[in-house]
């Protein structure tokens, strides 16, 4: 789950990933409670109303963190969010899953508890209250339980923070490097130009030398033209 919120650094999508990290846990406790769930039938009714209501936000905050991770500009960046909305999607698919046997349980549960009650009456009665003190128990066990799990998620939210600081500090030396890059292919570009020009030089500066050495031979020969065949 780390990876997801490491993928940007961008405050939306660390907030998007805590909500969904949150209806999560909001719908594993809820789903407890329904699986006991004592009855009546009002009542898991009103329990399923709440993790129906619980269930579209966590669908519409993995849509959410889709549409971003197809924004996303980096490939890498991109296809660790999409990776996140799936196992993100997969645990929704594992919590209604739980959620159907815990209805199942929790109906059965009630059914046989009626059932119960019009048998052994009286009995019933304190079996309820047995029933009851074991629930509790049962409910603080689960409430420790999820507090534990609540500390696990903490813990990983603030590694998916670290690792989206590396990440952020990663790119930013790539910015750097790629910068110091373009500074050295202009340097790279204007050495070129200095060279090419030095090379015309020195080739104009050769042909004037060249035209300089040929006027002289020239003068040379006819000086001496005139002083050994004044005649011609």
């Amino acid at each position: 789950m780390a990876a997801a919120a490491a993928a940007t650094g961008s405050v939306p999508v660390r907030v998007c990933y805590q909500e969904i990290v949150k209806f999560d846990l909001e719908i594993k406790a809820a789903v407890q409670d329904i699986r006991d769930c004592p009855g009546p039938l009002s009542a898991l009714t009103e329990l399923n109303a709440a993790v129906k209501e619980k269930f579209r936000h966590l669908r519409g905050r993995i849509q959410e963190l889709e549409q971003m991770a197809r924004e996303q500009d980096k490939e890498s960046e991109k296809q660790a969010l999409l990776q996140e909305v799936e196992n993100h999607k997969k645990q929704m698919l594992s919590n209604q899953a739980a959620w159907r046997k815990a209805n199942l349980a929790c109906k059965i549960a009630i059914d046989n508890s009626e059932k119960d009650q019009l048998l052994q009456g009286r009995d019933s009665l304190r079996q309820r209250k047995t029933t009851k003190e074991s629930l509790a128990e049962s409910a603080s066990n689960i409430t420790e339980s999820l507090m534990s799990i609540s500390r696990m998620m903490s813990q990983q939210v603030q590694q998916s923070e670290e690792t989206v600081q590396t990440l952020a500090n990663s790119s930013r030396t790539i910015l750097e490097a790629n910068e110091e890059f373009k500074s050295m292919s202009g340097t790279i570009q204007l050495g070129r130009k200095l060279i090419t020009k030095y090379n015309r030089r020195e080739l104009t500066d050769k042909l004037l030398i060249f035209l300089a050495l040929a006027l002289f031979l020239a003068t040379v020969l006819y000086i001496l033209k005139k002083r050994l065949f004044p005649f011609l």
